[in-house]
C-alpha cells in the first residue's frame, strides 16, 4: 500500500485510505468527489443517504484544512445523498454555486418498472454540484463576508459611497456592483479592487490606516486579490443540464484491460468493471471550468480515476487515491495510459486504426 508517483511526477495515486494521504498533497485548486452514494454501490457505502453526512465528516474536515480561498469542490451523488451531505459543506465554509444534473434519458429505466409498485417517476439523474470555498475577511470588528467587508473598509475611511465610482474611473458601477449589500453585487476585478485600495488610503482618514488590508499591514494588490477566487473558464452554449445516456460504449470498462494495440485498451471480461462509470466528457467539463494548466486536483475516491484521466489529459497534475486494490490497478493503467496519449498528441504522432 502507498503512494505511487508516475516518474515524470505528472499524477500521484496513494493504494489505500485516501486519510493516509491527505496530509502529504498539495494545496489544490479543485477537489471532485465522486464517494458514497447511499446505495451500497461499493464496500463500505452506507445502506441509506441518512448515514452520508457521517460517512464524509472526516474527508471535508480533511478539505476545509487544506482548500485555498480560491479552491472549488465538485461533488457527485444523487439528488437526496448531495441534500443530506449539503449541511456539512456549508458548517464548514463551503458556499454552494450551482448544481449540474445529469440526465440519463430513458435508456436508464429498466423495462420492468412498475409505475404502481414504485409510485413515483422513474429517475434517471444524478447531480454533480459545484462549491467555493468561502472567503471572510478577518479584522478588528471580526471576521466578515468579502461583500460586506468591501462597503464596511470604503465607509471606515470615512468617504462617501458615490466617490468609489471616481476611485475606479467609471460612471456608477463601482457603488452599484462592488460596494453594494444587495443580489447585485459583483467580486471586484483585481485592477478595481486595487483601485479602490489605493484612493481610500490617499483620501480616508489618517486614522483607520491601512484600508482594504488582509494582513492589517498594507494595502490588497490586484494579483494578490485575483488569487483568491477561483478560476472559471466559461464554454458558451454550455448549461447545468448535461444530456448523455450512462456508459455502454468502449469507453465503458469491463474486467481488466489488457493492451490490443496502440493507444487502444480492450476489456478481456465482459460485466461492468466500476458500476456507475463518469464519462471522461463530464470530468473533463467540470476540471477545465475552475483549473488552469498545471493545477492540483484532488480525487480522493478514485475508482477508475476518471477525473484524474481527465486531468491528465487537460495538463493537470491529478492526486488520486483509491483503497480497492483492484480499482486501484485498472485506475493507474487507466491513468498512465492518458499520460501516454497525451505525450504522443504533444509529438504530433497519430496512429492509423
Amino acid at each position: 500500500m502507498g503512494e505511487r508517483p508516475a516518474k515524470d511526477t505528472a499524477y500521484v495515486l496513494h493504494r489505500g485510505d485516501v486519510r493516509e494521504a491527505y496530509g502529504r498533497w498539495p494545496v489544490p485548486a479543485a477537489i471532485i468527489s465522486d464517494g458514497a452514494y447511499g446505495v451500497r454501490g461499493f464496500h463500505g457505502d452506507t445502506t441509506g443517504p441518512a448515514g452520508l453526512a457521517e460517512w464524509y465528516r472526516p474527508h471535508v474536515e480533511e478539505w476545509s484544512k487544506a482548500a485555498h480561498p480560491a479552491t472549488t469542490l465538485w461533488f457527485w451523488n444523487t439528488e437526496v445523498g448531495w441534500a443530506t451531505v449539503h449541511p456539512l459543506f456549508a458548517a464548514h465554509g463551503w458556499d454552494y454555486v450551482e448544481t449540474v444534473t445529469w440526465d440519463k434519458g430513458l435508456a436508464h429505466i429498466a423495462g420492468n418498472v412498475n409505475g404502481k409498485t414504485i409510485r413515483r417517476f422513474p429517475v434517471v439523474s444524478e447531480v454533480c454540484v459545484l462549491y467555493q470555498r468561502r472567503f471572510e475577511v478577518a479584522g478588528p470588528d471580526g471576521p466578515m463576508p468579502v461583500q460586506q467587508w468591501l462597503r464596511h473598509e470604503w465607509q471606515r475611511s470615512g468617504l462617501l459611497l458615490y466617490q468609489a465610482n471616481e476611485a475606479c474611473g467609471v460612471k456608477n458601477a463601482a457603488t452599484r456592483k462592488y460596494l453594494t449589500q444587495d443580489w447585485l453585487w459583483y467580486w471586484p476585478p483585481g485592477l478595481m479592487m486595487e483601485r479602490l485600495a489605493a484612493y481610500a488610503n490617499d483620501h480616508g482618514a489618517e486614522s483607520g490606516w491601512p484600508y482594504f488590508s488582509l494582513d492589517g499591514e498594507k494595502p490588497v494588490t490586484a494579483k494578490l486579490w485575483d488569487s483568491l477566487r477561483y478560476r472559471w473558464n466559461h464554454t458558451h452554449g454550455l448549461t447545468n443540464v448535461w444530456s448523455r445516456p450512462p456508459l455502454h460504449d468502449s469507453e465503458r470498462l469491463k474486467g481488466t484491460m489488457r493492451r490490443a494495440a496502440p493507444r487502444v485498451y480492450k476489456p478481456t471480461a465482459a460485466s461492468a468493471a466500476h458500476l456507475n462509470q463518469k464519462p471522461l466528457e463530464f470530468m473533463e467539463r467540470i476540471i477545465y471550468a475552475v483549473t488552469e494548466p498545471d493545477d492540483v486536483v484532488w480525487e480522493p475516491f478514485g475508482g477508475l480515476a476518471s477525473a484524474s484521466v481527465a486531468a491528465v489529459a487537460l495538463g493537470r497534475r491529478p492526486y488520486a487515491a483509491e483503497i480497492d486494490d483492484h480499482f486501484a490497478q485498472l485506475a493507474e493503467e487507466r491513468i498512465q495510459f492518458a499520460l501516454r496519449e497525451r505525450d504522443i498528441a504533444a509529438e504530433g504522432h497519430t496512429f492509423l486504426p
